[in-house]
């Protein structure tokens, strides 16, 4: 009887164990990726084996403005956004991107790197038939996030260097957790905008949101009929001997003014005024052969959610616990 116990012990452990060790590649255990357009670097990872171009970033940047009375009433700067859909009705959690500090000044012996982001997820404003690009419209949920280490529902994100050499500016990683009651409730196959501006204390310092890597489809990324087009090849760039493809998602990103305004009442989530609205394309040569210049840019982030365990590992998990339970009462 003690055997069978400490079996049963045993099981639980290891179900546990195997659903534990199944999330530890993600940013956090028991977080799971539902869109990724991952960036250029170079051909080196995270999109090994993708365009040997560094890639460029656009610059999604504000600084403080004050009242009256001299007391910060929020930033104000240019914004990048871009557009995604995927296939998952699950909310989004936890976010990830790339970017870089222009001609690389971080404030030299003052550290002047972000220790804010504005993380902001509005709605889509289509295209018109008469040829009116896309653009971000209202948004629905926003927050800033603030440096810090990662925990669940932390409101915090991390920046770290990644091996980059041979691009004109140091290429970082970023993931942010979401603050708790603020995540994204996504529905699927809709279309809707991320705005990510990073809140800086001086404009000695630029910041750039990073472009994507348009040679690596992006599978978990709404297509057509969801969402037309959605994720699409959009055609084919020639370089150095071979034809790179150009998958794009929907419609240009997009750029223009941004004021943020702190409200008293939350300073997590402020109110946004946006303007000025323009598409952007990628840049010869830095994001590839001359005739890439012709394309509608993506920008480079992934999308988290709380990973739900398959039915089967729910079972045996359920089964193993209430083995345990009836055992522990024979011994009882």
């Amino acid at each position: 009887m003690r055997t069978r116990h400490v079996l049963c012990i045993f099981a639980v452990v290891v179900i546990c164990g195997l659903l534990a060790s199944r999330t530890w590649a993600d940013p956090l255990p028991g977080e799971v990726l539902k869109f990724q357009q991952l960036p250029l670097n170079l051909g080196l990872a995270p999109s090994l084996g993708g365009a040997p171009f560094p890639g460029h970033d656009e610059l999604s940047s504000a600084y403080p403005i004050f009242g009256p009375s001299g007391l910060q009433t929020g930033w104000a700067g240019r914004f990048m956004a871009d557009d995604f859909a995927d296939k998952f009705d699950t909310p989004v959690v936890h976010l990830r991107w790339w970017g870089s500090y222009a001609d690389n000044y971080t404030g030299g012996t003052t550290d002047f790197t972000a220790k804010q982001f504005l993380i902001s997820f509005e709605s889509d404003v289509p295209a018109t038939p008469a040829g009116g690009f896309s653009r971000p419209g209202e948004p629905l949920l926003n927050q800033i996030v603030r440096k810090g280490p990662l925990a669940p529902s932390s409101g915090t994100f991390t920046e770290k260097p990644i091996f980059s050499d041979g691009a004109p500016e140091q290429l970082y990683e970023y993931n942010a957790e979401l603050h708790l009651g603020k995540e994204f409730p996504e529905h699927a196959n809709k279309v809707y905008w991320l705005k990510v501006v990073a809140l800086l204390d001086t404009n000695n310092v630029r910041w750039g949101w990073h472009n994507r890597d348009y040679t690596i489809p992006d599978p978990l990324a709404s297509t057509s009929p969801a969402v037309v087009p959605g994720e699409f090849l959009a055609g084919t760039v020639p370089a150095a001997g071979v034809v790179l493809p150009v998958f794009h998602f929907q419609d240009d990103a997009v750029t223009g003014l941004v004021s943020i305004f702190i409200d008293p009442a939350d300073p997590l989530s402020p109110r946004i005024d946006q303007s000025e609205f323009a598409p952007t394309h990628y840049v010869a040569p830095l994001d590839g052969p001359d005739l890439i210049a012709q394309f509608s840019k993506d920008l480079a982030f992934e999308l988290y959610t709380k990973q739900i365990p398959e039915p089967a590992t729910l079972g045996l998990l359920s089964l193993a616990i209430v083995t345990f339970t009836l055992r522990r009462r024979n011994f009882s």
